[in-house]
């Protein structure tokens, strides 16, 4: 069975900036990108439950944010490490 090539690092951070988590699951690391996109689910939705009424959207949802922006250089990472791996074992 062929190795397949992993999909190309910025394609997957492209994805995951549309999508929270679905960079890691584009990557084949689906337990990882659907905790993410839980996770950014539930805090976004808990933030405006705490937030004041007058803070704006970003505000309102800064724990979803917060998780997703934590999301985008961690996809990006595992699919560039993923790429060097598989050019090493080429």
């Amino acid at each position: 069975m062929p190795l397949r090539t992993p999909p190309d690092p910025r394609l997957a951070l492209l994805v995951a900036a549309i999508l929270p988590g679905m960079g890691h699951v584009m990557i084949g690391r689906a337990a990882r990108g659907l905790g993410f996109a839980f996770f950014t689910l539930i805090l976004g939705w808990l933030s405006t439950k705490f937030a004041p009424p007058d803070a704006n959207f970003i505000g309102r949802h800064a724990g979803g944010f917060f998780v997703w922006a934590l999301s985008l250089p961690d996809a990006y990472k595992s699919a560039r490490i993923d790429a060097v791996r598989s050019k090493m074992r080429q």
